[in-house]
């Protein structure tokens, strides 16, 4: 049966898990904007608030099957096959020595675990980090917006509380975390996600490489043992 022909309980499913709505919602832009073909691929969310940054060995093993276990779980809820699993968690912390340990302790233990395409969201300081990497979307979200010249074109991943230095900087109405999902939305809109970031951040760079790496076709694999 061709992808074309296919049913609507037939749609791959990619999950996204995080502690937080927000966080996932903007992770799912870019998803949208660099999976090389997500086709009619439905993504959907969990929430999921085990700490795998602090984890290592058997335990970070046992906290990332248990979300993939959920990820199965709302896949057959959507009714599609699981195809792509994203973990988004704030890294709380910079672009440093540590940050590169840390990521490459849970993306090998999450590469391991993932029935499917699987990709790493640690975004360092946080989300809001990337958001900066695209300042022009802030006045598509409320035109009186205007990142300050203090926080473009700078490494981002080095930023201590981007989400505070935009509620104090940006203008009003004060910024919103759920304000972040419409930034990325827009600059995906505009073409600014496909376009080289304003400013650097390399746990952004990271993530973007890690999904533009997933199979065209995103089926199911086996687990290494």
């Amino acid at each position: 049966m061709t992808a074309r022909n296919r049913g609507p309980q037939e749609r791959g499913v990619i999950v996204l898990a995080g502690e937080d709505s927000n966080d996932c919602r903007i992770v799912a832009e870019i998803v949208r904007q660099h999976h090389p073909e997500l086709g009619n691929a439905r993504l959907v969310e969990i929430s999921d608030k085990a700490r795998l940054k602090t984890a290592t060995g058997p335990e970070l093993t046992a906290r990332i099957r248990t979300i993939v276990g959920k990820a199965r779980g709302r896949a057959l809820r959507a009714k599609g096959p699981l195809v792509g699993l994203v973990i988004h968690e704030d890294l709380d912390g910079c672009t440093d020595a540590e940050y590169t340990r840390i990521r490459a302790n849970v993306a090998g233990a999450l590469s391991r675990e993932s029935p499917c395409n699987s990709a790493l969201a640690l975004a360092a300081w946080e989300s809001e980090a990337w958001l900066l990497l695209f300042p022009d979307a802030f006045p598509a979200v409320r035109p009186k917006w205007k990142v300050p010249a203090q926080l473009r074109g700078r490494d981002t991943g080095t930023l201590r509380s981007p989400k505070e230095e935009l509620k104090r900087r940006l203008g009003s109405p004060a910024f919103r975390e759920s304000d972040g999902p419409k930034v990325a939305e827009q600059a995906r809109s505009l073409g600014l996600l496909a376009s080289d970031p304003t400013g650097t951040n390399r746990s952004y760079k990271d993530f973007v490489q890690e999904v533009g790496q997933w199979s065209a076709v995103a089926g199911p694999r086996h687990r290494r043992r």
